[in-house]
């Protein structure tokens, strides 16, 4: 049967009508597939190969006709997505078929459509947004990154002052309590022994100080070369600022004690402790550095330049606040550059750990 007998004479000017569309449409009779019509794109999408006289649910690749006939029948369009042509030469189609009545027939057109565009745009979206994605990803790894890095350089409290403000205002401490720390014969053994070694050896030691002082909720303040700082009372309030940083000390010299007995090269740490006022502050404006100042953070200086090695020494104003608590020795009355005459003690331990 041909095409044109096929469809109503009437129905003449809808083909042509159909003939100029830049859609592919097929008409068919929805009890065999048998296609009454098809227009140019149609045919060139999906025209027969074998046997010319192919219904539509032949020429149609990938058509499932029981599930078309269903959806169809319950008054729903069939709609899937297919390819034209062969290897890099393909045209992604939309296709689409409901039913209609055409003087009382009841008939199925099929509407196809080139998607080639809106498939490009969506690959570019998706495109765009996996970018978009992994760029949010990288910023969010480069603003912990940022994070744990200031973190690393002052306390969690003036961090979040920095962040949410912009800006640290100077802050007077009444009550804290300042640890120093340096190593006897640093100097030389940097010079005499593998630098490598040396740094690594040093970098394990400030690891162990570290969690230490998180343990007892104080602050590492900075490290210069072989030397280390720490605080309690800042930026947080702590009634028990001298205790902690006590505990620090004895903690850290045991740490060294233990270390030496398994390590050729011995590292004796000289400590430091005084308990004052100190003003902390950020300086800095390219390079951001949390510190603290005042005479509180010179004595504490000046206690760990008069300690022996594997000496805890502290001063007057720390033995007061910590006497109930640890063993301490003392070591007499001593002039302190900068300070004149102070009475010097040697931190022994905890009364409990008697």
């Amino acid at each position: 049967m041909s095409q044109s007998s096929s469809l109503p004479a009437d129905g003449e000017f809808l083909r042509e009508l159909l003939a100029t569309l830049d859609v592919g449409v097929a008409v068919a009779d929805p009890e065999s597939w048998e296609i009454l019509f098809e227009n140019a794109r149609f045919f060139n999408w999906f025209g027969p190969t074998e046997d010319i006289d192919a219904g539509l649910d032949r020429r149609l690749p990938e058509f499932d006709a029981d599930r078309a006939a269903t959806r169809i029948g319950k008054g729903r369009a069939y709609k899937y997505e297919v390819e034209s042509g062969e290897g890099a030469r393909t045209t992604p189609i939309e296709v689409v078929l409901r039913g209609c009545s055409f003087e009382d027939r009841q008939l199925v057109v099929a509407e196809c459509s080139d998607i080639g565009k809106r498939k490009e745009a969506e690959y570019m979206l998706d495109s765009h947004t996996r970018m978009v994605e992994k760029y949010t990803r990288d910023l969010k790894r480069e603003k912990e990154r940022a994070q744990k890095l200031l973190l690393n350089i002052m306390p969690q409290a003036v961090y979040e002052e920095m962040k949410d403000f912009g800006s640290v205002t100077p802050q007077r401490y009444e009550a804290t309590t300042i640890l120093m720390l340096d190593f006897v014969g640093f100097t030389d053994m940097a010079v005499s022994r593998d630098p490598g070694s040396i740094v690594s050896e040093l970098n394990d030691i400030f690891s162990a100080f570290d969690r230490i002082v998180e343990l007892f909720n104080c602050e590492r303040m900075k490290t210069i070369g072989d030397a280390y700082m720490a605080v309690a009372g800042i930026p947080e309030q702590s009634s028990d600022h001298a205790q902690s940083i006590a505990r620090v000390a004895l903690r850290m010299r045991r740490y060294l004690e233990r270390r030496n007995t398994s390590h050729r090269e011995p590292w004796l740490g000289r400590i430091g402790i005084h308990s004052g006022p100190v003003v902390g502050s950020i300086v800095g404006v390219q390079r951001y550095v949390y510190d603290i100042f005042g005479p509180g953070v010179n004595l504490a200086s000046r206690m760990e330049t008069a300690a022996e090695p594997m000496e805890i020494a502290i001063t007057e104003d720390t033995h007061e606040l910590i006497r109930d608590e640890f063993i301490c020795s003392e070591r007499g009355v001593e002039e302190v550059k900068g300070f004149g005459e102070q009475r010097i003690f040697s931190l022994e331990g905890e009364l409990d750990s008697r």
